[in-house]
């Protein structure tokens, strides 16, 4: 079957079903496998110092093990029978994309907020934020949504693409077991310094490419949205370089230029003061309907980023051939 095919389905999955918390997700054990690992490491290597240099093992061991046996799954199943192969790797690939999720945390907030519920639109904010956001008012929840999903345009949707297309589902798992790494281990603070530095410059690393042809397909899905296209690839091109994160700001100053509002500001974290650079231009506050126009504009950057994807799997079988 031409991964071109695996990769729709894929993706289809994802769109209809999602992530249902009744079904075992490879995430899961890969954050188990983190963590065992963290454990390890810190009981065998006691200098400070040292851990930087075994902070390398966790991109080696998690990203490449989750490749591995990804791969050696579906060597198995294909033994089985080849079908079995293809609807494993149709489901592991489903499993590394989160278009559903992230759509439906983005209007859960906005459905909070239509309804005035501001304490359960600040609750459901905090399930997918670092930020405190017990204080925050309509405006700032209303920007807290909208960056979470701009920022994970990529690493929930374009990056797997991106791998699955490129080497299947043993790709693609493996940069999620990358991604999920940063998400636990690639901190800045006082405990995680050493030990994560590996795995956050991995993961920007493999984000790189997958954020540049982001800010691509966001101009493109604005101008098809009849959004402010010529806007949208200005301020990336202007405030994308100010972001902390070579990758994040390109979505985030997309979607910023895109909707015509300013992202980034004041954010507190366990009441630590913390100031991100804007991007944007502040023509107007930010309001509940921009949650939605975000969601909107992600689901058509997913499509897009599909079609990419797809043809380059194509492109790529019919290179390499039977």
């Amino acid at each position: 079957m031409n991964e071109a095919l695996i990769l729709l389905a894929a993706y289809g999955i994802d769109r209809v079903v999602g992530d249902p918390r009744s079904l075992p997700h490879p995430v899961v054990g890969i954050g188990w496998c983190i963590m065992g690992l963290e454990r390890l490491l810190r009981a065998l290597v006691k200098r400070e110092e040292h851990l930087k240099a075994a902070g390398i093992l966790f991109p080696l061991l998690i990203a490449g093990g989750s490749l591995v046996v990804t791969w050696a799954l579906l060597y198995a199943a294909g033994w089985v029978h080849p079908w079995l192969a293809i609807a494993l790797e149709v489901w592991l690939i489903s499993t590394t994309i989160a278009t559903k999720g992230l759509a439906d945390a983005g209007m859960e907030i906005f459905h909070h907020l239509q309804r005035g519920d501001w304490a359960a639109a600040r609750q459901s904010l905090s399930m997918v934020v670092g930020r405190d956001t017990e204080q925050l008012d309509e405006s700032e929840i209303c920007r807290g949504a909208v960056e979470t999903v701009a920022e994970n345009i990529v690493d929930a949707i374009i990056s797997p693409l991106v791998y699955a297309a490129l080497g299947g589902a043993p790709l693609a798992m493996a940069y999620r077991a990358a991604n999920t790494l940063d998400s636990m281990v690639g901190y800045k603070n006082e405990k995680y310094r050493n030990l994560g530095w590996a795995s956050a410059r991995f993961d920007d690393l493999l984000n790189y490419l997958p954020a540049r042809l982001t800010a691509f397909l966001l101009v493109a899905a604005s101008w098809l949205m009849r959004l402010d296209w010529r806007q949208c690839w200005a301020v990336i091109r202007r405030d994308a370089r100010l972001h902390p994160s070579p990758n994040s700001g390109l979505p985030e100053a997309g979607v910023a230029g895109a909707l015509g509002v300013q992202l980034g500001g004041l954010n507190y974290y366990q009441g630590v003061p913390s100031n991100r650079a804007k991007l944007g231009n502040p023509l107007r506050q930010l309001r509940p309907d921009d949650i939605a126009a975000a969601v909107r504009l992600m689901k058509l950057v997913s499509v897009l980023g599909l079609v990419f994807c797809m043809a380059a799997a194509f492109a790529i079988s019919v290179s390499t051939g039977p």
